[in-house]
């Protein structure tokens, strides 16, 4: 079985980005976001294995969406994405709930590394 994943960014590059990396490794996407506020609604909806959210997003930050997610699902598996220079905001979201964080820009093999090793296979 493939893990299912969530995308979340707010730049459409960065979500093709990822889908590529993760698809590539047989990771099954299961849908994309492009703000906190639909991450909330597609994670109850899809209810993905494992979800990267990138951390500043209009209309609801990535940490709003954690700590939300968080508390619909205790043991949901999330990784942030972040810029250089965010190590507060990293901070923050492993505080809320995260599990970890890649940096941008993104290394596949980091990538693949991190998701399989926060999910667990």
């Amino acid at each position: 079985m493939s893990l299912k994943v969530l995308v979340v960014d707010d730049a459409s590059f960065m979500r093709t980005m990822l889908n590529d990396i993760l698809t590539a490794e047989g990771f099954e996407i299961v849908g994309e976001a492009e703000n906190g506020v639909e991450a909330v609604e597609l994670y109850k909806k899809l209810k993905p294995d494992i979800t990267t959210m990138d951390i500043v997003m209009p209309l609801k930050s990535g940490i709003d969406a954690v700590k939300e997610i968080i508390e619909i699902d205790q043991d949901a598996k999330i990784v942030m994405c972040s810029a250089l220079g965010q190590e507060s905001l990293v901070t923050e979201a492993l505080n809320a709930g995260a599990k970890d964080y890649i940096i941008k820009p993104f290394d596949a093999v980091d990538v693949s590394t991190m998701v399989k090793r926060i999910a667990g296979v």
